[in-house]
């Protein structure tokens, strides 16, 4: 029989109140890029929300139609292996190792935005509702740092464009000026004597 309390206790005896609070930027570091979507790994939801990794997915099975593909999917065995490449994340890659010596068993799930906020609806604790408050707005956060960058790029690439057009205009301007200095040799126009 399962035990229903998925949630782990605290490490310490005090009161967690004040470690509930977990800076937008430290969460914002374990958002992903994959398959073109921002999505944080089920590993590190379960270490956010103080629960086991394999008690949060076992309540997302339990609740299954709440996500569908574009709230969570799994990963594939070689986007695992590049994310653990890309970002040298040594607590993933010691986590998937065979079942007989323990740790991960199944390829990470990884949850958008939407699922993410979906898992407040699964989860009940204090600690699962401020973590998703905190969550979404890491997500907000770097949708506008996203946005910014655009924008950014954008008056660049323009701010290029009118650079090129004044190079062109300064070239014309270099060359008439050595036309001017250097004005090309013309037979006198007048009588001659050889």
């Amino acid at each position: 029989m399962e035990s229903q309390n998925t949630y782990m206790k605290p490490k310490n005896n005090k009161s967690t109140s004040n470690n509930t609070v977990a800076p937008t930027n430290m969460i914002a570091r374990k958002i992903y890029v994959i398959r073109g979507q921002e999505v944080m790994l089920d590993s590190d939801l379960a270490e956010l929300y103080q629960v086991v990794t394999g008690n949060l997915n076992l309540s997302v099975r339990r609740n299954r139609e709440r996500f569908p593909a574009d709230f969570m999917f799994q990963l594939a065995k070689q986007e695992y292996k590049n994310l653990i490449l890309q970002f040298a994340i040594s607590n993933l890659r010691s986590q998937f190792v065979t079942p007989s010596y323990g740790g991960r068993r199944h390829l990470p799930y990884a949850f958008t935005e939407h699922g993410v906020a979906m898992l407040s609806s699964i989860l009940h604790s204090k600690r699962a509702i401020q973590m998703n408050i905190f969550i979404i707005r890491a997500f907000i956060q770097l949708r506008r740092m996203t946005a910014k960058h655009e924008e950014l790029s954008k008056r660049l690439l323009k701010a290029e464009g009118v650079l090129k057009l004044h190079d062109q205009v300064l070239v014309r301007v270099v060359e008439d000026i050595k036309k001017f200095k250097n004005p090309p040799k013309t037979d006198a126009i007048g009588f001659r004597i050889n």
